[in-house]
């Protein structure tokens, strides 16, 4: 064999070995599914459901017996609702067995791991609901106008009631500037909105605008029981896109610079899964970032880096990522933690507060305003949805966006100098009130906005959209954003032998530790 072939194979299976050396986590679910046999705390959308859109138990066990064995034929057989129930059609199951594959990059699917959700009946479930109740109720409030809005000052008020709620604050109190934003350092820091979501960039020969389609204003989804009940089943309500979107008086569709919550959930609605990251690395490529400060050729007299270390490189890594992230998150989805999404919380509170049924809700929750603000709204107590669909027919925990979000972010933190002062690069903008234009932020933290700072936004703002949709938990985002920037870092650490160049790679990671990794 050719010496080349010999090491060839040493590199791929010292990568093996690596990952094979990898403490191999234990996976725990948060108990509900067996705390409650009736499965009210799981997640058993598109499987029959009786009245109060509670599942048939032997649907809910077909689902089980098929990931106990692992046999396509068994997830063939996991009965849906009957299609009588259904005359708009009926929506399938979104991929259960992808958590089952293997993969031959970064760590095995089921070698990852997230720690357990908050159990149903507890006070952390309590306060993200509260959370996405608000977060309905400001849809359309522009999120500069936060400090001065009333139903903010209300939804602020009220955050700090609960004993277990874990958004961001400062002082120990939830705050105006606080609310709904991400964990890290960086999501305090400037305008709500990344500017790697506002700015244009070149791709290619395309001249990039950020101008997104926008859902119509006022227009919540899932308020109505019978409506609700549908969606449990897994119907498709049958709503087009075109139908969703906002329009002109000329009937031609709108595009506005994201400025609310609603343009942020539609982002995330429409999205293709790593789009924002990729445009996050176009732009930083399009401003010359400087690259980390370990790259092998930023010293070069000769050289310049392509295929490795340069543009071609990082946009193909920061890709190459998101399906390694996805693989990981599916295997929490379905093979461990099963998690009810908010939408089917909704219909526990709404039947609870109709005195339908008695369900273990945590008086936090019940004692809440929010509940009378919603009620007041659209007349339930229903959780409404930014997509008429509501949420995906997987489970909510952990989330693939923000699974994904944090192996993107973590690879492009790792390519680029993260220290870097935005307004280095260019002027920091943001959308105005109507989205029509950007204007230049004026905020006296402007210049502490830096290139990882606004990573790590980017990131938030995605994840968290899927929350301002109402089909994601905060949990959910905190949690899957930790899954992906793990699965990047290993799939960095797995590649540091396959290349030629002296390198190392510099990080920060979510909690604000630092990462290292270069050539062994």
């Amino acid at each position: 064999m050719p010496p080349r072939a010999v090491r060839a194979e040493k590199i791929r299976a010292d990568a093996a070995q690596f990952a094979r050396n990898q403490a191999q986590p234990l996976h725990s679910s948060n108990g509900d599914e067996t705390r409650y046999p009736d499965r009210i705390g799981s997640f058993s959308k598109g499987l029959p459901h009786d009245q109060l859109g509670e599942v048939d138990p032997q649907a809910y066990d077909a689902l089980l017996n098929a990931f106990a064995s692992g046999d396509p034929a068994d997830f063939e057989a996991i009965p849906l609702s009957p299609e009588a129930n259904c005359p708009g059609g009926r929506r399938r199951l979104t991929n259960p067995q992808a958590g089952l594959c293997f993969d031959l990059e970064g760590p095995d699917p089921q070698a990852v791991t997230i720690p357990p959700a908050p159990r149903f009946d507890s006070a952390e479930e309590a306060g993200e609901m509260a959370e996405l109740y608000w977060m309905a109720l400001l849809r359309d409030v522009y999120f500069e106008d936060y400090d001065g809005d009333a139903t903010a000052a209300d939804a602020v008020k009220d955050l700090n009631r609960y004993s277990r709620f874990r958004g961001p604050k400062k002082g120990g109190k939830v705050r105006r500037s606080t609310l709904f934003r991400g964990f890290t350092k960086g999501d305090l820091v400037g305008p709500y909105v990344s500017q790697y979501l506002l700015r244009g960039f070149n791709y290619g020969t395309l001249v990039v605008g950020q101008k997104q389609h926008t859902a119509k204003p006022g227009v919540d989804y899932v308020t109505g029981y019978d409506e609700w009940l549908s969606i449990q089943r897994g119907c498709d309500p049958g709503v087009g896109r075109a139908d969703q979107l906002e329009k002109d008086g000329q009937g031609k569709l709108v595009r506005r610079h994201v400025r609310n919550a609603r343009d942020l959930a539609t982002y995330v609605h429409f999205d293709a899964l790593y789009e924002a990251y990729l445009n996050a690395c176009l732009i930083l490529l399009d401003v010359e970032a400087p690259f980390d400060a370990g790259n092998p050729y930023n010293a070069s007299q000769n050289q310049a880096g392509f295929g490795t270390f340069g543009g071609p490189h990082i946009l193909s890594l920061v890709c190459e990522v998101a399906t390694r992230a996805l693989k990981a998150v599916w295997w929490q989805k379905w093979g461990v933690h099963r998690r009810l999404r908010p939408e089917a919380f909704g219909g526990r509170v709404h039947n609870h507060k109709a005195g339908q049924k008695s369900y273990p809700i945590h008086q936090e929750l019940l004692d809440s305003d929010v509940l009378d603000a919603v009620e007041d709204a659209h007349g339930t107590y229903l959780l409404p949805q930014a997509f008429p669909e509501g949420s995906p027919t997987h489970p909510a925990y952990g989330a693939g966006h923000a699974t994904v979000a944090g192996a993107c972010v973590t690879i492009l933190k790792a390519w680029f100098e993260e220290s870097t002062r935005i307004e280095q690069l260019f002027d920091p903008k943001v959308a105005d009130a109507q989205g029509d234009t950007l204007e230049d932020y004026v905020g006296a933290d402007k210049g502490d906005m830096t290139v990882g700072g606004e990573l790590d936004k980017v990131a938030a703002n995605v994840a968290i959209g899927r929350n301002m949709g109402g089909v994601h938990w905060r949990s959910d985002y905190t949690e899957s954003m930790r899954l992906g920037e793990h699965v990047a870092i290993q799939l960095l650490l797995e590649q540091t032998e396959t290349y030629n160049e002296d390198y190392s790679f510099a990080l920060t990671k979510f909690d604000g530790s630092q990462v290292d990794i270069s050539k062994p």
